[in-house]
């Protein structure tokens, strides 16, 4: 969500007044059964996406609950509150049912968790990358938006765009898990920093594929070469480096 705002623009030449675009950040309030259990700051769109591929990413409820029950009221912060059963904590894992349908996800990184056979092409990967760079809107509006996407090996299943990396990723989780796509034979396509975060999201789910036009660090390398997953940074115009199982680019 963007809106424009009046400003003043100093140039070389003098000053103008004029329009600019401007990114719209709202804080989100996680309730569960109607206690507080956290809160975090995202662009207001794609808010059940968000809170899906959060809690299942992060293991934030132990026992089960449905998104049926969900509720996100849209006010001066945004408000979700969810019904479960079992306990809530921020550490360890979560084991989910109901709508869901029972999947335990653990924080630790397993080594060789993907076994995906998944392969792409070079010419495939950029041309995917361009789609998911043509789709940013928001950020060649504002320069401050980040994307994520979830491509299918041929073409994007699902695509998100907020302030925060992180919950543009778990946007993209999140509208897949509700779809009941199989992330372990996606793509991730990001445009943001390969963190250890983002490296640590993707092999909790066996994402094969990483791909950004950005770098990663040190510690996302690591964690794609234990867990298995082919991660791809520097994906600008007709190059791009693998830095961890280069044999799915065929």
């Amino acid at each position: 969500m963007i809106i424009e705002r009046n400003i003043l623009r100093v140039l070389d030449s003098g000053k103008t007044v004029g329009l600019d675009t401007l990114a719209v950040e709202k804080k989100l309030r996680l309730r569960i059964n109607g206690t507080d259990v956290l809160s975090l700051y995202c662009s207001p769109v794609m808010i059940k996406e968000l809170v899906v591929g959060f809690i299942m990413s992060e293991g934030i409820i132990k026992g089960s609950w449905c998104t049926e029950t969900m509720s996100i009221d849209i006010g001066q912060d945004i408000v979700v509150d969810i019904t479960a059963d079992g306990k809530v904590s921020t550490e360890g894992k979560a084991t989910t049912s109901g709508c869901i349908g029972g999947i335990t996800i653990p924080k630790e990184i397993i080594a060789n968790s993907v076994t995906s056979t998944i392969k792409i092409s070079p010419e495939a990967i950029r041309h995917q990358f361009g789609d998911f760079q043509n789709r940013s809107l928001s950020y060649k509006d504002t320069g401050c938006i980040h994307s994520a996407a979830i491509s299918d090996g041929n073409s994007i299943i699902a695509f998100a765009e907020d302030i925060g990396r992180h919950n543009a990723v778990d946007k993209v989780i999140g509208a897949s898990i509700l779809e009941d796509f199989n992330l372990a034979e996606s793509v991730m396509l990001l445009s943001g920093r390969l963190s250890s975060e983002i490296g640590s999201k993707c092999a909790r789910w066996s994402i094969p594929i990483v791909a950004s036009r950005t770098a990663p660090t040190l510690l996302s390398v690591e964690i794609a070469e234990k867990a298995g997953i082919t991660m791809i940074g520097f994906l600008r115009g007709s190059r791009f480096n693998v830095y961890s199982h280069p044999e799915r680019i065929s």
